[in-house]
């Protein structure tokens, strides 16, 4: 993720062919990443690793990061949840197939 952010900030700067330039640009879009943000994407692994270790696919870790924002790891009541909330999701979609 932290590639990802210097990633964006090197294109925020114009277009060069010159190695010199695209050298500087790489290095000061490298250095642009600030500690905070590499905490931060620190901390969104490791919330998406609990949730792979709690047997979570891709899709499912997200809703998880998204419905308990401010935990540093999920909770146990989590699995219930969202065994509630696939069955929710399989209700709308045999609904969604009836009407179609």
């Amino acid at each position: 993720m932290c590639w990802g952010k210097a990633k964006q900030l090197y294109r925020l700067n114009p277009p060069s062919s010159k190695e010199e330039d695209v050298e500087k640009n790489m290095l000061t879009a490298l250095d642009s990443v600030t500690l905070v943000d590499m905490r931060k994407f620190a901390r969104r692994a490791r919330r998406f690793m609990d949730a792979y270790k709690k047997g979570l696919d891709g899709k499912w870790a997200a809703w998880a990061s998204r419905k308990y924002p401010g935990h540093r790891t999920y909770p146990e009541e989590l699995m219930i949840e969202l065994d509630a909330a696939k069955e929710a999701e399989k209700a709308a979609a045999a609904a969604e197939q009836n009407q179609g």
